[in-house]
């Protein structure tokens, strides 16, 4: 692992801004492997060297790994002028000096979508999990605008086996999607998804808050896709003579959405989670 400077892992951990860091090492005894330090330009291996503030150890973290039940209306980015951000919903201790260079979003979900989102520190994770050789799949709940009837259903299933062909969106070209898996889910999985979401705007908009309308299973697919093309399943169902009108992440890879969040809240992932990303 590449080393870091002192003052950036110092901010890391909680010990304030930059220039915080400096004031630190002047007025207290920071110890690098028994030697106190006074330089914050100095470079620490988080493997090996020790690290102490005042007598008490510092425990490095070298990588940080959050959970986000996303919320709609949230824009997957750092920064944006008019939109508010995933990242304007993290604690300040996910906003320091270091992390802002190094916590980034494993891919993305558009502005209306829902569901898992993941930050990480780790590179190494990210070009795992996005690369499209890992072929990893994700899984996503949708409701559609009207329902499909059982031959549609067949139809669609089969199209998606095959790898459904989409057409143009923006500025991107229409492509021919790798093989997907389709199903239609129980009334209590539809349930269970939409416990803790937005789906009641989509209701208010659509049908002028019919909740009879959370209740039709012909409306709802679950489907996984392992590639993640521009706006890839709202396409894939327009080309199968539907459309998208909620849409939630439930899985990436055997990594599940922790049903206890609710949207906009997050968690850093466990170790028995980050194994099932690897």
């Amino acid at each position: 692992m590449p080393k870091e400077r002192i003052d950036k892992l110092l901010s890391h951990q909680g010990f304030g801004s930059r220039k915080d860091i400096k004031r630190l090492l002047r007025s207290a005894e920071v110890l690098l492997n028994g030697k106190r330090i006074y330089d914050p330009s100095l470079g620490i291996d988080p493997d090996s060297d020790e690290l102490s503030v005042d007598g008490e150890p510092v425990t490095i973290v070298k990588n940080i790994t959050l959970m986000m039940n996303k919320i709609a209306h949230t824009v997957s980015a750092n920064k944006d002028g008019e939109h508010q951000t995933v990242f304007d919903l993290l604690a300040p201790e996910y906003r320091t000096p270091y992390l802002q260079d190094k916590l980034h979003l494993v891919g993305r979900l558009d502005m209306d979508t829902e569901g898992l989102l993941l930050f990480t520190t780790d590179g190494a994770l990210t070009h795992r999990l996005i690369s499209p050789k890992s072929h990893i799949d994700k899984t996503y709940f949708v409701m559609l605008e009207r329902e499909f009837s059982e031959q549609e259903q067949a139809d669609v299933s089969r199209r998606f086996e095959e790898g459904i062909a989409v057409g143009p969106d923006d500025n991107d070209p229409g492509f021919t999607c790798e093989p997907a898996r389709v199903r239609f889910p129980s009334q209590e999985e539809i349930d269970a998804a939409l416990e803790k979401s937005s789906v009641g705007e989509v209701c208010d908009r659509l049908w002028e808050g019919d909740a009879e309308m959370l209740r039709r299973p012909a409306r709802f697919a679950i489907l996984t896709i392992y590639e993640g093309k521009y706006h890839q399943v709202k396409r894939m169902f327009t080309a199968a003579g539907n459309k998208v009108v909620f849409l939630k992440r439930l899985a990436m890879g055997q990594l599940l959405l922790d049903k206890k969040l609710a949207p906009g809240e997050y968690r850093k992932l466990s170790d028995e989670e980050l194994e099932l990303l690897s």
